[in-house]
């Protein structure tokens, strides 16, 4: 049973940004104070990634778990009430990441998924993980 009535529930739903959320800005901001620099959700590239390193010819994906369907979290749940549809919208979004994932790699480009819950929980695990794979990719 959901706690709203359908029509604050659709406010709220509209209320929900696709980007410049706040897990996105959390970490762009950790990146940038540890000195790199990179562009925001470019169009020209397949999902249109949060992050783009092009020096490292990395994109980011920084995903929500519920709209991502995050597995491992409990936030990544399809909800009881109107199942089907969320069922099937949440499937088409993990679809429509697998190609654009499967895109980006047949580009040439590293690309990096990093979970909402991650960045909550530990951002410093995920910012040592990305450098890992930057050092990786473009050694110096």
């Amino acid at each position: 049973m959901d706690i709203f009535s359908k029509e604050k529930r659709s406010e709220v739903m509209k209320k929900i940004k696709g980007k410049n959320t706040k897990p996105e800005m959390i970490l762009r901001s950790h990146l940038f104070k540890q000195g790199y620099r990179f562009r925001l959700h470019q169009k020209n590239l397949p999902g249109k990634p949060d992050i783009v390193l092009k020096k490292f010819k990395t994109a980011i994906f920084v995903h929500g778990c519920f709209w991502h369907f995050h597995a491992d979290c409990r936030e990544g749940r399809i909800p009881s009430t109107n199942s089907k549809f969320w069922k099937e919208k949440l499937e088409r979004n993990i679809s429509k990441d697998k190609r654009d994932i499967k895109s980006l790699q047949e580009a040439g480009w590293q690309v990096l998924v990093v979970w909402e819950c991650e960045i909550e929980k530990q951002i410093d695990n995920i910012l040592v993980k990305i450098k890992k794979s930057l050092k990786v990719t473009n050694p110096q």
